[in-house]
């Protein structure tokens, strides 16, 4: 997966916290910490459905512009990423669940102990 860049993220950001697909327009509106030429939201709303980021559909003479994955998705397969970068996963996920809270650690207890319970049940 290609990363995001600064302004990609803000936008994705964006989106993201949107209950329906959007315009570039709206985005435009969205992102009001940034003085942003209408051109440059809709180049990097192109970028982002060329990287599969977004997915779009037509509504009338406009794109109306949806995520292609959830925000979670998005961080979890960072996550694996970096999780190749190393030359010991082992390692590197022992030190990751050393650096978690006992929260965090039980929500991964948990969803370890469904996905072996589905593997039970296939």
């Amino acid at each position: 997966m290609k990363g995001l860049g600064e302004l990609e993220r803000s936008i994705m950001d964006i989106i993201w916290a949107q209950s329906s697909p959007v315009t570039a327009r709206e985005v435009g509106r969205l992102i009001s910490d940034r003085d942003l030429a209408p051109t440059t939201v809709m180049t990097v709303l192109d970028r982002l459905t060329r990287k599969g980021f977004l997915v779009r559909t037509r509504d009338g003479r406009a794109w109306r512009y949806a995520p292609a994955e959830s925000r979670d998705a998005y961080v979890a397969e960072l996550m694996l990423e970096a999780l190749d970068l190393t030359g010991d996963r082992s390692a590197a996920l022992t030190r990751f669940a050393q650096a978690v809270t006992g929260t965090e650690a039980d929500i991964l207890r948990r969803a370890l102990t469904g996905l072996e319970e589905e593997l039970e049940d296939e």
